[in-house]
Protein backbone atom coordinates (compact mmCIF):
# COMPACT_ATOMS: atom_id res chain seq x y z
CA UNK A 1 0.00 0.00 0.00
CA UNK A 2 1.14 3.82 -0.35
CA UNK A 3 -0.01 6.39 0.74
CA UNK A 4 -2.35 8.46 -1.18
CA UNK A 5 -0.61 11.95 -1.01
CA UNK A 6 2.01 9.95 -3.04
CA UNK A 7 0.26 8.22 -5.36
CA UNK A 8 -1.64 11.35 -6.71
CA UNK A 9 1.89 13.18 -6.80
CA UNK A 10 3.26 10.52 -8.97
CA UNK A 11 0.36 10.87 -11.54
CA UNK A 12 -0.07 14.70 -11.14
CA UNK A 13 3.58 15.85 -11.67
CA UNK A 14 6.16 18.38 -10.84
CA UNK A 15 3.52 21.15 -10.83
CA UNK A 16 1.64 19.85 -8.11
CA UNK A 17 4.77 18.97 -6.07
CA UNK A 18 5.71 22.59 -5.97
CA UNK A 19 1.92 24.38 -5.11
CA UNK A 20 1.64 21.32 -2.50
CA UNK A 21 4.95 22.28 -0.87
CA UNK A 22 3.99 25.89 -0.67
CA UNK A 23 0.62 25.20 0.77
CA UNK A 24 2.15 23.09 3.33
CA UNK A 25 4.85 26.19 3.98
CA UNK A 26 1.99 28.62 4.17
CA UNK A 27 2.42 29.73 0.51
CA UNK A 28 5.35 31.69 2.01
CA UNK A 29 7.77 30.31 -0.07
CA UNK A 30 8.45 31.74 -3.43
CA UNK A 31 8.43 29.87 -6.29
CA UNK A 32 12.00 30.44 -7.95
CA UNK A 33 13.15 28.85 -3.92
CA UNK A 34 10.92 25.87 -4.73
CA UNK A 35 12.45 25.89 -8.43
CA UNK A 36 16.15 25.40 -6.28
CA UNK A 37 14.83 23.02 -4.27
CA UNK A 38 13.44 20.96 -6.48
CA UNK A 39 16.74 21.16 -9.00
CA UNK A 40 19.03 20.23 -5.75
CA UNK A 41 17.21 17.37 -4.94
CA UNK A 42 16.66 16.07 -8.43
CA UNK A 43 21.45 16.52 -8.34
CA UNK A 44 21.64 14.76 -5.00
CA UNK A 45 19.63 11.87 -6.42
CA UNK A 46 22.07 11.83 -9.44
CA UNK A 47 25.26 12.11 -6.85
CA UNK A 48 23.85 9.59 -4.83
CA UNK A 49 22.81 7.31 -7.47
CA UNK A 50 26.55 4.87 -6.72
CA UNK A 51 25.90 5.00 -3.72
CA UNK A 52 22.62 3.50 -3.94
CA UNK A 53 23.69 0.61 -6.38
CA UNK A 54 26.41 0.03 -3.94
CA UNK A 55 23.94 -0.31 -1.02
CA UNK A 56 21.50 -2.57 -3.49
CA UNK A 57 24.61 -4.84 -4.36
CA UNK A 58 25.19 -5.11 -0.48
CA UNK A 59 21.82 -5.98 0.21
CA UNK A 60 21.43 -8.79 -2.41
CA UNK A 61 24.85 -10.26 -1.31
CA UNK A 62 23.23 -10.31 2.59
CA UNK A 63 21.14 -12.83 3.89
CA UNK A 64 17.76 -11.30 3.82
CA UNK A 65 16.04 -10.87 6.78
CA UNK A 66 12.38 -9.06 7.19
CA UNK A 67 11.59 -8.40 11.11
CA UNK A 68 7.53 -7.81 11.42
CA UNK A 69 4.67 -9.26 14.05
CA UNK A 70 2.97 -11.89 12.88
CA UNK A 71 -0.91 -12.59 12.55
CA UNK A 72 -2.12 -13.98 15.72
CA UNK A 73 -3.04 -18.10 15.77
CA UNK A 74 -6.46 -18.79 16.40
CA UNK A 75 -7.74 -20.65 19.45
CA UNK A 76 -8.05 -24.53 16.82
CA UNK A 77 -3.92 -24.94 16.91
CA UNK A 78 -2.60 -27.02 19.38
CA UNK A 79 0.28 -27.61 21.17
CA UNK A 80 3.50 -27.35 19.32
CA UNK A 81 5.73 -30.91 19.35
CA UNK A 82 9.34 -29.71 19.05
CA UNK A 83 10.50 -33.45 18.37
CA UNK A 84 11.54 -35.31 15.38
CA UNK A 85 9.45 -36.69 13.08
CA UNK A 86 9.45 -40.36 12.19
CA UNK A 87 9.92 -39.05 8.58
CA UNK A 88 12.95 -37.81 7.43
CA UNK A 89 12.23 -33.83 7.22
CA UNK A 90 13.72 -33.87 3.35
CA UNK A 91 11.28 -37.05 2.17
CA UNK A 92 8.29 -34.40 4.26
CA UNK A 93 9.46 -31.55 1.99
CA UNK A 94 10.19 -33.29 -1.17
CA UNK A 95 6.47 -35.26 -1.03
CA UNK A 96 4.43 -31.63 0.20
CA UNK A 97 6.42 -29.89 -2.44
CA UNK A 98 5.36 -32.51 -5.31
CA UNK A 99 2.19 -32.15 -4.06
CA UNK A 100 2.08 -28.40 -4.35
CA UNK A 101 3.24 -28.78 -7.93
CA UNK A 102 0.11 -31.11 -8.41
CA UNK A 103 -1.87 -28.36 -6.93
CA UNK A 104 -0.64 -25.33 -8.95
CA UNK A 105 -1.42 -27.91 -11.79
CA UNK A 106 -4.61 -28.44 -10.73
CA UNK A 107 -5.74 -24.93 -10.05
CA UNK A 108 -5.48 -23.78 -13.39
CA UNK A 109 -8.12 -25.98 -14.48
CA UNK A 110 -10.57 -24.75 -12.10
CA UNK A 111 -12.64 -21.23 -12.07
CA UNK A 112 -13.96 -19.50 -9.05
CA UNK A 113 -14.80 -16.95 -7.02
CA UNK A 114 -12.69 -14.01 -5.06
CA UNK A 115 -13.83 -10.90 -2.97
CA UNK A 116 -11.51 -8.95 -1.49
CA UNK A 117 -11.77 -6.28 1.05
CA UNK A 118 -9.31 -3.98 2.09
CA UNK A 119 -10.18 -1.15 5.12
CA UNK A 120 -8.36 1.54 6.47
CA UNK A 121 -9.56 1.64 10.67
CA UNK A 122 -8.89 5.04 12.94
CA UNK A 123 -7.91 5.43 16.63
CA UNK A 124 -11.03 4.54 17.74
CA UNK A 125 -11.44 1.55 15.56
CA UNK A 126 -13.91 2.74 13.18
CA UNK A 127 -13.63 2.18 9.43
CA UNK A 128 -13.02 5.32 8.20
CA UNK A 129 -12.44 3.81 4.55
CA UNK A 130 -12.58 0.93 1.70
CA UNK A 131 -11.96 -1.15 -1.32
CA UNK A 132 -14.29 -3.64 -2.38
CA UNK A 133 -14.62 -6.27 -5.18
CA UNK A 134 -15.23 -9.40 -6.32
CA UNK A 135 -14.05 -11.08 -9.29
CA UNK A 136 -14.63 -13.81 -11.13
CA UNK A 137 -11.34 -15.61 -11.81
CA UNK A 138 -12.15 -17.93 -15.38
CA UNK A 139 -11.06 -18.50 -18.61
CA UNK A 140 -11.77 -16.83 -21.58
CA UNK A 141 -13.22 -18.66 -25.30
CA UNK A 142 -9.50 -19.37 -26.27
CA UNK A 143 -8.94 -20.98 -22.71
CA UNK A 144 -6.75 -17.83 -21.14
CA UNK A 145 -6.68 -17.03 -18.05
CA UNK A 146 -9.02 -13.72 -16.85
CA UNK A 147 -10.80 -12.46 -15.05
CA UNK A 148 -14.20 -10.80 -14.92
CA UNK A 149 -15.40 -7.95 -12.31
CA UNK A 150 -18.84 -8.74 -10.74
CA UNK A 151 -18.93 -6.30 -7.96
CA UNK A 152 -16.89 -3.23 -7.51
CA UNK A 153 -19.05 -0.15 -5.38
CA UNK A 154 -16.81 3.12 -5.17
CA UNK A 155 -13.32 3.02 -3.48
CA UNK A 156 -13.62 5.40 -0.70
CA UNK A 157 -9.80 4.79 0.46
CA UNK A 158 -8.39 8.47 1.63
CA UNK A 159 -5.19 7.43 3.49
CA UNK A 160 -3.52 4.85 1.21
CA UNK A 161 -3.85 4.07 -2.01
CA UNK A 162 -3.99 0.20 -3.98
CA UNK A 163 -0.71 -0.10 -6.08
CA UNK A 164 0.37 -2.68 -8.25
CA UNK A 165 2.48 -5.16 -6.05
CA UNK A 166 -0.82 -4.94 -4.21
CA UNK A 167 -3.11 -6.42 -6.86
CA UNK A 168 -0.22 -9.45 -7.69
CA UNK A 169 -0.45 -10.60 -4.01
CA UNK A 170 -4.08 -10.30 -3.92
CA UNK A 171 -3.76 -12.72 -7.49
CA UNK A 172 -0.44 -14.51 -6.77
CA UNK A 173 1.41 -14.47 -3.24
CA UNK A 174 -1.74 -14.63 -0.62
CA UNK A 175 -2.48 -18.37 -1.76
CA UNK A 176 1.45 -19.19 -1.28
CA UNK A 177 2.32 -22.37 -3.39
CA UNK A 178 5.62 -24.11 -2.53
CA UNK A 179 6.47 -26.26 -5.80
CA UNK A 180 9.32 -28.66 -6.16
CA UNK A 181 10.09 -25.70 -8.88
CA UNK A 182 10.27 -23.15 -6.59
CA UNK A 183 11.22 -24.63 -3.54
CA UNK A 184 15.12 -24.20 -4.28
CA UNK A 185 14.71 -20.18 -3.48
CA UNK A 186 13.91 -20.79 0.12
CA UNK A 187 15.47 -21.90 3.58
CA UNK A 188 12.88 -24.41 4.88
CA UNK A 189 13.27 -24.85 8.75
CA UNK A 190 11.32 -27.71 10.52
CA UNK A 191 9.82 -26.29 13.89
CA UNK A 192 7.63 -29.50 14.91
CA UNK A 193 4.14 -31.12 14.66
CA UNK A 194 1.04 -29.46 15.81
CA UNK A 195 -2.78 -29.70 15.17
CA UNK A 196 -4.84 -27.09 13.89
CA UNK A 197 -8.16 -27.54 14.13
CA UNK A 198 -8.33 -31.35 14.52
CA UNK A 199 -5.51 -32.02 11.56
CA UNK A 200 -1.66 -33.18 12.58
CA UNK A 201 0.52 -30.78 10.64
CA UNK A 202 4.20 -30.59 10.12
CA UNK A 203 5.47 -27.21 10.60
CA UNK A 204 8.35 -25.10 8.82
CA UNK A 205 9.56 -21.89 8.79
CA UNK A 206 10.25 -20.43 5.17
CA UNK A 207 12.31 -17.78 4.23
CA UNK A 208 14.04 -16.54 0.89
CA UNK A 209 17.63 -17.45 0.35
CA UNK A 210 18.21 -14.23 -2.09
CA UNK A 211 16.08 -11.59 -2.71
CA UNK A 212 16.23 -9.96 -6.36
CA UNK A 213 15.99 -7.21 -7.26
CA UNK A 214 11.79 -6.68 -8.39
CA UNK A 215 10.54 -10.07 -7.33
CA UNK A 216 8.43 -10.52 -4.13
CA UNK A 217 8.98 -13.60 -1.56
CA UNK A 218 6.60 -15.36 1.26
CA UNK A 219 8.62 -14.92 4.55
CA UNK A 220 6.29 -16.78 7.45
CA UNK A 221 5.22 -20.58 8.59
CA UNK A 222 3.72 -23.35 6.73
CA UNK A 223 1.20 -25.85 8.15
CA UNK A 224 1.64 -29.28 5.88
CA UNK A 225 -0.89 -32.15 6.95
CA UNK A 226 1.18 -34.96 7.77
CA UNK A 227 -1.18 -37.42 6.39
CA UNK A 228 -2.17 -36.02 2.76
CA UNK A 229 1.00 -33.65 2.46
CA UNK A 230 -1.16 -30.59 1.18
CA UNK A 231 -0.14 -26.85 2.96
CA UNK A 232 -3.52 -26.27 4.66
CA UNK A 233 -2.40 -22.78 6.46
CA UNK A 234 0.21 -20.29 5.37
CA UNK A 235 0.83 -17.32 7.99
CA UNK A 236 3.34 -14.52 6.73
CA UNK A 237 4.38 -12.15 4.88
CA UNK A 238 5.27 -11.02 1.36
CA UNK A 239 8.62 -9.56 1.44
CA UNK A 240 10.42 -7.48 0.09
CA UNK A 241 8.59 -3.73 1.17
CA UNK A 242 9.57 -0.69 -0.79
CA UNK A 243 11.38 1.53 1.50
CA UNK A 244 12.90 4.22 -1.28
CA UNK A 245 12.24 7.50 0.27
CA UNK A 246 9.10 8.77 -1.51
CA UNK A 247 7.81 5.49 -2.78
CA UNK A 248 7.13 3.70 -0.11
CA UNK A 249 5.12 0.43 -0.67
CA UNK A 250 4.05 -1.76 2.64
CA UNK A 251 2.01 -4.76 2.97
CA UNK A 252 0.67 -6.75 6.36
CA UNK A 253 1.19 -10.30 7.43
CA UNK A 254 -1.68 -12.45 6.71
CA UNK A 255 -2.90 -15.83 7.29
CA UNK A 256 -4.62 -17.77 4.25
CA UNK A 257 -6.33 -20.98 4.98
CA UNK A 258 -7.10 -24.18 2.27
CA UNK A 259 -9.95 -26.95 2.53
CA UNK A 260 -9.98 -30.00 0.19
CA UNK A 261 -12.38 -28.88 -2.23
CA UNK A 262 -12.41 -31.48 -4.70
CA UNK A 263 -11.87 -34.55 -2.58
CA UNK A 264 -8.25 -34.67 -3.39
CA UNK A 265 -6.84 -30.91 -3.64
CA UNK A 266 -6.67 -28.29 -1.05
CA UNK A 267 -7.32 -24.96 -2.03
CA UNK A 268 -7.51 -21.83 -0.99
CA UNK A 269 -11.30 -20.56 1.15
CA UNK A 270 -9.78 -17.80 3.17
CA UNK A 271 -7.29 -14.78 3.87
CA UNK A 272 -7.12 -12.51 6.33
CA UNK A 273 -4.84 -9.89 7.02
CA UNK A 274 -4.33 -6.73 10.23
CA UNK A 275 -1.50 -5.06 10.71
CA UNK A 276 -0.30 -0.60 10.84
CA UNK A 277 1.73 0.48 8.12
CA UNK A 278 4.50 2.61 9.17
CA UNK A 279 5.24 5.40 6.63
CA UNK A 280 8.22 7.58 7.84
CA UNK A 281 8.17 11.63 7.52
CA UNK A 282 10.05 13.39 5.04
CA UNK A 283 10.49 17.50 3.70
CA UNK A 284 7.08 18.80 4.03
CA UNK A 285 5.00 15.76 5.13
CA UNK A 286 4.62 14.00 8.48
CA UNK A 287 4.94 10.92 9.32
CA UNK A 288 1.93 8.77 9.06
CA UNK A 289 0.88 4.94 10.73
CA UNK A 290 -2.48 3.22 8.97
CA UNK A 291 -4.19 0.50 10.56
CA UNK A 292 -5.13 -1.12 7.96
CA UNK A 293 -7.25 -4.84 7.84
CA UNK A 294 -7.62 -6.83 4.23
CA UNK A 295 -9.97 -10.23 3.99
CA UNK A 296 -10.04 -12.25 0.68
CA UNK A 297 -12.68 -15.01 0.22
CA UNK A 298 -12.48 -17.69 -2.22
CA UNK A 299 -15.66 -19.66 -3.37
CA UNK A 300 -17.48 -21.26 -6.07
CA UNK A 301 -14.53 -23.74 -7.37
CA UNK A 302 -15.55 -25.09 -10.24
CA UNK A 303 -13.53 -27.23 -13.04
CA UNK A 304 -13.25 -26.09 -16.43
CA UNK A 305 -13.54 -28.30 -19.84
CA UNK A 306 -14.52 -32.30 -19.88
CA UNK A 307 -12.83 -35.50 -20.75
CA UNK A 308 -14.56 -37.52 -23.49
CA UNK A 309 -14.33 -41.23 -23.56
CA UNK A 310 -16.22 -43.32 -26.03
CA UNK A 311 -17.27 -47.28 -24.69
CA UNK A 312 -17.86 -49.75 -27.22
CA UNK A 313 -18.75 -53.45 -25.73
CA UNK A 314 -18.15 -51.85 -22.10
CA UNK A 315 -14.46 -51.21 -23.06
CA UNK A 316 -12.89 -48.20 -23.51
CA UNK A 317 -11.53 -47.10 -26.95
CA UNK A 318 -8.84 -44.96 -28.34
CA UNK A 319 -9.04 -42.84 -31.96
CA UNK A 320 -5.78 -45.07 -33.12
CA UNK A 321 -6.86 -47.77 -35.92
CA UNK A 322 -5.45 -50.40 -33.68
CA UNK A 323 -8.40 -50.09 -31.41
CA UNK A 324 -11.14 -49.94 -34.24
CA UNK A 325 -13.08 -53.34 -33.50
CA UNK A 326 -14.10 -53.38 -37.26
CA UNK A 327 -17.53 -51.35 -37.53
CA UNK A 328 -20.00 -51.23 -33.97
CA UNK A 329 -22.80 -53.58 -33.56
CA UNK A 330 -24.19 -50.70 -31.47
CA UNK A 331 -23.91 -47.13 -31.38
CA UNK A 332 -20.92 -46.32 -28.48
CA UNK A 333 -21.63 -44.80 -25.82
CA UNK A 334 -20.53 -40.77 -24.70
CA UNK A 335 -19.62 -40.43 -21.38
CA UNK A 336 -18.93 -36.99 -19.71
CA UNK A 337 -17.81 -37.64 -16.38
CA UNK A 338 -16.73 -34.00 -16.03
Amino acid sequence: MRLKWYGEMELIGLGILMENYRRRRGAIVPVKQVLGLVMAMLVAGVLLAPSALAKDQKKKDEKPTVSYTPMPLDSGYGPMDIAEPKIAVEEIIKRFTAKESGFREALNHYTYRRAVRVQTVDDDGKVDGEYFQVDDVIFDPKGKRTERVVNAPPNTLERIAMSPADFQDIQERLPFVLTKEDVGQYDLKYVGKQTVDEVPCYVFEVSPKVIEKNKRYFQGKIWVDADEFEIVVTSGKNVPDDLRKGHEDLSIPFTTYREQIDGANWFPTYTKGDGVLHFPGGSGYLSQDVHLRQTVKYTDYKQFGTETKIIYDGKEISNTPESDPGGPVTPPVVVKPK
